[in-house]
């Protein structure tokens, strides 16, 4: 049985939610220390650091009558061809936290509780340096709470698995995810999802000393991607027929790639760039396999909240935050950001 323990941290600033819980601390033995993998679902508030304000992108989404929360005519795809880079609820107007709303319910709480990675660098990772949370995606979820609190400390994080993630949001474990998670059809049925924010492709990643220049390279070698990923699909539509191993987290893709139990880890190249820095006797390669769009996935329970979310990513899109996250995780010069796409 899982048990968890909170972390002792020293005093944190007013406003700041200090409790943290971990149902598994597990150190990934990768080779850099910032890089703790947190394992099972474990809740944690941390401040991140994050670079200033959000970039351009994207038009001004046009004021529409809301939907009645949980009703299923509020769901972004509900009746309509399914999109992924267009299937989302258009804001209507700024941010605001209205009267009733489950942006109101999460300011009344006092956080809002985001479930993400603790092992993805660059994206979202836990780093026990400081005992912050910190990323891309979790630059997204402080500007999700500032828009709710005027304060972007007031987050929860809960580190979930790729597996967990739409139970969890969908439960209410979670009121948000940002989780390097791929907008698809088939999730598409069972959460929204916010406008896409990161254009991501599947590609692999192999030891330097590997011969092999793809997936279809792989042929009855063991290729490791985590359960609940879409990254699997990929493995098993392969003519090459390689053999598909599944764990819980990232990590352990690169730990049995290095321990020589797998010859090739896949899943989004956002994450195996990640992998790759950790680890400087590896390499990608291969073309890409798939596109991979990231959203924020909500709960269908709450369009009101994928509309505010929306709204937020705009401002990121136009003020130069979004552009400015991405220069500070992952690299310059920093691209365009996906333009909005909207189903309604």
């Amino acid at each position: 049985m899982n048990r968890c323990h909170p972390r002792p941290r020293g005093p944190h600033p007013a406003g700041t939610r200090s409790t943290v819980t971990w149902a598994r601390l597990r150190a990934a033995a990768l080779g850099l220390a910032a890089l703790t993998a947190a394992g099972g679902a474990a809740g944690c508030a941390a401040r991140a650091a994050s670079p200033p304000a959000p970039v351009t992108s994207g038009s001004a989404a046009s004021a529409q009558a809301p939907a009645a929360s949980g009703s299923p005519a509020a769901s972004a795809t509900a009746g309509a061809t399914c999109d992924p880079a267009a299937s989302s609820l258009a804001p209507l107007g700024p941010p605001q936290v209205t009267p009733g709303s489950f942006m109101a319910k999460i300011k009344a709480r006092g956080y809002l509780i985001a479930g993400v990675d603790a092992n993805t660098y660059h994206f979202e990772y836990f780093n026990p340096r400081d005992g912050d949370f910190e990323g891309f995606d979790i630059d997204m979820i402080r500007a999700v709470a500032q828009a709710i609190f005027g304060n972007p400390d007031k987050v929860e994080y809960k580190a979930i698995t790729d597996d967990a993630r739409i139970p969890d949001v969908n439960n209410g474990s979670v009121d948000i995810v940002a989780h390097t998670m791929t907008i698809t059809c088939d999730r598409l049925k069972q959460v929204d999802f916010s406008t896409v924010y990161f254009d991501a492709h599947q590609q692999v990643l192999v030891l330097d000393s590997s011969h092999a220049a793809g997936l279809n390279d792989l042929g009855g070698q063991n290729v490791c991607a985590t359960k609940g990923s879409d990254s699997v699909n990929a493995v098993e539509a392969s003519p090459a027929h390689p053999k598909l191993v599944t764990v819980q987290y990232i990590t352990d893709c690169l730990v049995q790639l290095q321990q020589g139990q797998v010859a090739a880890i896949t899943t989004d190249n956002t994450i195996l760039e990640g992998l790759e820095a950790q680890d400087p006797f590896t390499k990608i390669v291969g073309p890409y396999l798939t596109n991979e769009p990231y959203g924020l996935a909500i709960s269908k329970d709450h369009p009101e909240f994928v509309r505010f979310v929306n709204a937020v990513l705009e401002n990121e899109r136009r003020s130069g935050a979004w552009q400015a996250s991405y220069r500070s995780w992952i690299g310059s010069p920093a691209p365009v950001p996906p333009a909005a796409g909207y189903a309604s």
